[in-house]
This record gives C-alpha cells, structure tokens and sequence, in this order.
C-alpha cells in the first residue's frame, strides 16, 4: 500500500517522500533498527537520508541540525533513533522536530493531538502498527475488554488511547499493579509491552483472548523472546503475535506511512 501511495505521488506530483534519520553513536541494537528503516524505505520508494553522529555530540549541535532539516523541503520525516546518550537533553531534542515532520509521533503536539482526536496528529509507530493488525484481522475493538501490560509513554499510553478512541473498555497495568493476572485474565485484547521476558504465563490468559506481545528480549543463551510466554499461551489464544517478526515489522511499516502521509500532506500545501 505505501509503495502505491508513493508512486501515485511521484506522478501526479512530482515528488517523493523523504526521511532523514539521526543516530547518535554506536548502540549496535539501534544500528541495527536504522538499517531495518532504510532497507524498508527503498522497498517502497522513499528516500532515506542518514546522519550517524559521534557519541559525544552536544544537544546544541543536535537541535542545530534538526532545525536545517525542518527546513529542507526534500524531508518530510524526522526520526531521531532512541536511545540517545545520557548527557543529550532527549526532551528538547524531540521537541525541536517540527511537529509535521515527527512521524515518529514523540512531539507534545502529536501526543495531545492522539488525546484530543485531532486527524492531522501522527499517531506513535508501535501502537498504531497494532491498531492496523487488529484492522487487517477484521477483529472488532469496539466494547472489548482490553488489557495494555506496560505503561511507557512510546507504546502503553498512546496504545490504551488509540483503543478507547476506537470505543475499547481500556485498563493500564505497570510495574506497582498487584496481582496482574487478575486483570489480564479478564482482557478480550491483551497487549504486553512491558520489556519482561515470558512475564504472562497460560493460565493469566482467557480461552479465546487476542494476545499481541510487544516486548523484544534478548536472553543470555542469545535468543530473542517477547514478553509473553508463545508456546503455552498460543494454545489458549484465538490470536498472538510472534517474537521476532510480529509488531516489529510493523513498527517500521507505520514509520513509512507517516512518512508518505506527511509527503502527501506537504504535496497538497504546495510545500514539498
């Protein structure tokens, strides 16, 4: 789909959609997520421009840049790979985006735009790739008991907003809830984003439930797990996602569309 918004762009305007994408450092997990991101733009068209900067970078230097690339009429997203180095004001840095480039979502306007509803906000990568596999599945979110497990401002939050937005009954776990599965036995939709590797076990689950694990964990023998136990809970659920290569993938498909939509918007101003 994103690759036949692009070409349609491309010839009916003129252009084509741009991100700029920041690393900062030498995070190999984030090398690697960068690499995914850039793979993925030339499968559908987008030009992806990469600007690797030293770990020892100050923020001033930082917002400098992001400041020429709200500028540059060739980038309609700005994504800036988190987690930057502690001595980077990471706050700042995401505020610099111009909130009609974040198509990472981060930005305060495009945070209180999910709250408020506004169509014109873009909505965070992760949870609106979740929102998109719920759609694709045709399973119904309206009147469901959804349990979110993680309550992070990149996917708990936006994800319990998105689902009660859709007229989903929404309840938050987090680290200080007690007795969680009283609550995920409850859930219709459970999605775990907790960062704890096999923490919902079979019989926290209910028969039937939708089960979308969000977590990516790396174990000492090396294997990459999810938050959810797959094995025992995939004999109870209707549905669940596998880890790797279930919301992963999804994540930077969404970082696309925002970006092509942030492409198409700019086309239809007259900007691009």
């Amino acid at each position: 789909e994103c690759k036949e918004r692009v070409d349609t762009l491309k010839e009916k305007t003129g252009v084509t959609p741009g991100l700029a994408v920041i690393l900062v450092g030498e995070d190999p997990a984030s090398a690697v997520y960068v690499r995914n991101k850039i793979r993925a733009c030339d499968a559908v068209g987008i030009k992806s421009y990469t600007h690797r900067l030293d770990t020892d970078i100050k923020t001033e230097d930082l917002v400098v840049l992001i400041h020429q690339l709200n500028a540059d009429a060739g980038v309609h997203g700005i994504l800036v790979q988190l987690p930057l180095p502690k001595h980077i004001d990471m706050e700042r840095v995401l505020e610099t985006i111009s909130p009609e480039k974040d198509v990472d979502g981060f930005h305060l306007y495009n945070v209180g735009g999910l709250i408020l509803g506004k169509g014109d906000s873009f909505p965070p990568c992760t949870p609106y790739g979740v929102v998109k596999m719920l759609e694709s599945e045709n399973i119904d979110v309206e009147g469901q008991n959804v349990v979110v497990v993680g309550a992070s401002n990149i996917v708990g939050k936006p994800m319990a907003l998105m689902l009660m937005a859709k007229d989903a009954t929404v309840a938050i776990c987090h680290a200080k809830t007690r007795d969680l599965a009283q609550f995920t036995i409850l859930a219709d939709i459970l999605v775990v984003a907790a960062g704890v590797p096999n923490l919902i076990v079979s019989p926290m689950v209910k028969t039937g439930a939708v089960v979308i694990d969000v977590g990516i964990n790396r174990l000492p023998d090396g294997r990459l797990v999810g938050d959810v136990d797959f094995e025992g809970v995939s004999k109870k659920a209707s549905y669940i996602t596998p880890v790797p290569g279930g919301v992963g993938p999804m994540t930077v498909t969404m970082l696309l569309e925002n970006t092509v939509a942030s492409a198409e918007r700019a086309a239809a101003k007259g900007q691009a």
